[in-house]
């Protein structure tokens, strides 16, 4: 593996909502984290809310036992969600916001607002041995004040630069390469997510500095018409293919 390959961590929690929508266990997505597995993804990412929207405890306790690539554990800074990942231990928990009424986490964590509580927070999450990301809009200052706090490293957020069109994307392209480019200068890792798709991924995946995307509700839609195996093949490729075309 290169050196310089972007590591691809796939986000399973939205087969949990189709299961949900009818109950029961069928799709099971510890089965879509294992075909994902297979299929050459570096890492899992799941979402466990407050509300149990789609992944449940349960999922957390199966995906920890029964995959072998790395758990992204996504959270809110909540104190049932530092005991379940003092007690799990995830290779990672990436701190993100969380609100009841959003349909998906809407931006990043505002890291300055939430310092003093996060301070505390992180020293817990450290001292259990668990590695810390935060999930972050492509702002100097909230990445500054995540190094600050003792992140391990950071996930920019991609979601604005998705949703842009014309030159807002360009626009938005540049604050995550200039939010990339800082991060890289005072050595704190940065991983890139949120909306990333076919058509938006090779872009970013150009900026040298990510390290890892995280990407799921796009997979696993179009894995409905192509299979997960070949959707999460034809993302490596784009991804590939954009690193190549590093500056």
């Amino acid at each position: 593996m290169s050196e310089n390959r972007i590591r691809l961590g796939v986000n399973i929690d939205h087969v949990a909502t189709v299961r949900n929508a009818r109950g029961g266990f069928h799709p099971d997505p510890i089965r879509a984290a294992l075909l994902a597995e297979k299929a050459g993804a570096d890492g899992i990412t799941a979402h466990l809310r407050e509300d149990r929207r789609h992944i449940k405890d349960t999922d957390i306790e199966r995906l920890m036992a029964e995959i072998k690539i790395p758990l992204n554990f996504e959270m809110a800074a909540t104190d049932e969600m530092l005991a379940i990942a003092t007690r799990l231990k995830p290779a990672s928990s990436c701190i993100v916001p969380e609100k009841r009424e959003e349909l998906t986490t809407e931006g990043g964590l505002d890291v300055i607002g939430y310092y003093n509580h996060l301070e505390g927070y992180i020293a817990k999450l450290k001292d259990a041995g668990v590695s810390i990301s935060l999930f972050i809009d492509p702002d100097v200052n909230q990445i500054k004040a995540s190094n600050e706090l003792g992140a391990d490293k950071i996930e920019l957020h991609t979601g604005s630069y998705v949703d842009a069109q014309g030159n807002a994307r360009m626009d938005e392209l540049e604050r995550l390469r200039v939010g990339a480019r800082y991060s890289g200068e005072i050595n704190l890792e940065v991983h890139a997510g949120h909306g990333l798709n076919y058509e938006t991924v090779e872009a970013v995946a150009a900026i040298p500095e990510f390290t890892e995307f995280n990407i799921g509700h796009f997979l696993i839609g179009e894995a409905i018409f192509g299979g997960l195996e070949n959707t999460i093949a034809e993302m490596r490729a784009l991804m590939d293919q954009g690193r190549e075309n590093c500056a």
